[in-house]
């Protein structure tokens, strides 16, 4: 069967009938190019995404420099909430692709983020904005968060068996550094008054922080990624789905498994980004630590994009067994750094055992999801074909269980970025220290390492 792809720019070319990515020659001659441009497409929307969903992590540290009086508690609060809509929302975005498409779904939710930064560009700059303003604020910024389970069902549709851990190492890790641009760029961009005019604030509290660029700088990029993806983008036939045939991945008990592992490898690494600098700024609060934070997430996205490609070539399991131990390790190192009665703790250590976790975090986030996308594909394949299935029926619910796969265990990753920063909190406010925190994050990991080598390590699931 041949392919005749007019434009991509005309929206009646949009949608592709024929997609054989196992087929080498298609693949070669039609499929790499289509498939690469909707990554690409879909690396930048899903950057911007992240730098929207963890906005408050850097918005939260200065919201007092300007005039507002919250406490730590409520601080720690609006840098957690955007977890919580994002881990509920990617519930019902890891099943919309297959049902409205990867282009029209794309670009809604890129285009839907307009709203949360356009208004807390306002919010910052009136001291009088009540506090459940900005809780409100924080929770639309969650939407960005399940922007992840849609995107990375969708590109999981466009590259074949061999390739998709790249692909979505890609995807995934090239995304996640949204979080590190943002927390690189928006120290800079409110230390400036970019858009004259538009503010009224001019000095903050004395501070020279226009805050309201922390959120109004992502507005033109928004519009670029939301037209990139209307006319740049394309749905797959062959993707299309009803929700009752995605439903059944429910009922999987490897779905819950793999969850749990995700929650260990992508929640950390949401969740240190989203806590970290408070809580650097609770422990060493002579630091200037927006100096510095943008690292760590920074190296978790490259570590993940890296992740997916090795897994590729080693294992998913391997990879992820090697990561658990080396969080389980740092995580206990971390206490060693911290201040206590009897010493000031250290700053560099401190950071420098966090970086180690970011990227081990990163990685295991990359090793993970390849685990995922192999795991469901050989057990739908095996269930089908046992059930007297034909290769094709086999192969679309194979794609249809692991694309809803990938979006709903996302939705249990994305849950870290609440609890951590929240379980950094209690701990802070029951003992003025995180080393609580720590010790619950140190038998998470554990447990993790014995799911994984017991239930997957030894039967060669990789």
């Amino acid at each position: 069967m041949s392919q005749s792809i007019p434009s991509p720019g005309k929206k009646k070319s949009a949608v592709i009938q024929d997609w054989r990515p196992e087929d080498a020659q298609f693949w070669a001659s039609t499929g790499k190019k289509i498939a690469n441009r909707n990554l690409w497409i879909s690396v930048f929307c899903l950057m911007l995404a992240f730098c929207v969903w963890m906005l408050f992590s850097v918005v939260a540290v200065n919201l007092n420099k300007v005039g507002f009086n919250f406490t730590t508690d409520q601080l720690f609060l609006l840098t957690a909430l955007p977890s919580i809509s994002s881990a509920i929302l990617r519930v019902p975005y890891s099943f919309v692709i297959p049902i409205f498409g990867g282009r029209v779904w794309t670009t809604f939710s890129t285009c839907f983020l307009l709203l949360p930064c356009v208004w807390l560009g306002f919010a910052v700059q009136d001291t009088t904005t009540p506090y459940i303003v900005f809780i409100i604020i924080s929770l639309l910024c969650g939407f960005a968060g399940a922007n992840f389970a849609s995107s990375m069902g969708n590109i999981s549709f466009f590259f074949p068996k061999a390739m998709q851990g790249g692909a979505l190492g890609i995807n995934g890790g090239l995304g996640n550094l949204g979080v590190s641009v943002m927390q690189l760029l928006v120290p800079l961009a409110i230390s400036t008054a970019i858009f004259v005019g538009l503010s009224d604030s001019t000095s903050g509290s004395g501070y020279g922080i226009w805050l309201e660029n922390a959120a109004w700088i992502w507005v033109p990029l928004l519009v670029i990624a939301t037209l990139a993806a209307w006319f740049g983008m394309n749905e797959l036939a062959t993707a299309k789905s009803s929700l009752r045939e995605q439903l059944p991945v429910l009922k999987r008990g490897h779905l819950w498994m793999l969850s749990l592992l995700y929650l260990c490898t992508f929640g950390s690494f949401i969740g240190f980004s989203a806590g970290f600098a408070m809580l650097s700024k609770t422990q060493f609060p002579d630091v200037m630590i927006m100096h510095f934070a943008f690292f760590g997430p920074f190296i978790g996205a490259l570590a993940r994009s890296a992740g997916g490609i090795i897994s590729d070539r080693l294992g998913g399991v391997r990879v992820s067994l090697f990561t658990f131990i080396v969080m389980a390790i740092f995580t206990g190192l971390l206490f060693l750094t911290l201040p206590g009665e009897s010493s000031s703790g250290s700053f560099i250590a401190f950071y420098s055992v966090f970086m180690v976790l970011f990227f081990a975090a990163g990685l295991g986030s990359g090793s993970t999801f390849q685990m995922i996308a192999v795991i469901f594909r050989k057990l739908t394949l095996d269930r089908v074909k046992a059930a007297g299935g034909s290769d094709e029926t086999a192969q679309r619910e194979a794609v249809t269980e692991t694309s809803a796969a990938l979006g709903f265990i996302s939705a249990i990753g994305a849950l870290g970025g609440f609890f951590i920063p929240q379980t950094f909190g209690l701990s802070l406010s029951m003992s003025g220290s995180p080393a609580g925190a720590m010790k619950v994050f140190l038998v998470f990991y554990l447990v993790c390492i014995a799911i994984t080598w017991l239930v997957y390590g030894r039967k060669k699931n990789n």
